[in-house]
């Protein structure tokens, strides 16, 4: 499991938020070891005038993104998350035009006792095996 929301600023309109799901699905999978069939995302895109970095909106022909994911804590070591980070934010820049650097990635640890889907946290699944 993990869950992605994902905000992008962009004029393109010729990316789809089932391209970025696909994408970011397959690399929580690959560098994050997650299982795909619980894997969650939410992609919102946002006009690029309303996007602001260092008080400036974006140009026409700038983008930028967030993306975030909430993974259960202590399942992926520094490396994997630096893994993710990286590929993920080369991935965006194939998909987007000129993305700015000031774009974010978080990857949120959270307590396997805070969380979980189909009504049973991640820690009694664990706990249950």
């Amino acid at each position: 499991m993990p869950y992605l929301r994902v905000r992008i600023a962009t004029a393109d309109q010729s990316v789809s938020a089932q391209q970025v799901a696909t994408m970011l699905t397959k690399l929580a999978i690959t560098t994050l070891g997650k299982n795909a069939a619980v894997a969650a995302v939410d992609v919102q895109f946002q006009d690029p005038k309303q996007w602001f970095i260092s008080g400036q909106s974006l140009k026409t022909d700038q983008s930028s993104f967030f993306i975030e994911i909430k993974i259960t804590s202590s399942t992926n070591s520094r490396d994997d998350k630096a893994a993710f980070v990286k590929a993920a934010y080369q991935q965006m820049a194939t998909l987007l035009p000129n993305v700015q650097p000031t774009s974010y990635i978080v990857l949120q640890d959270v307590a396997s006792d805070s969380w979980g889907y189909g009504g049973l946290t991640q820690e009694f699944r664990y706990i249950h095996g």
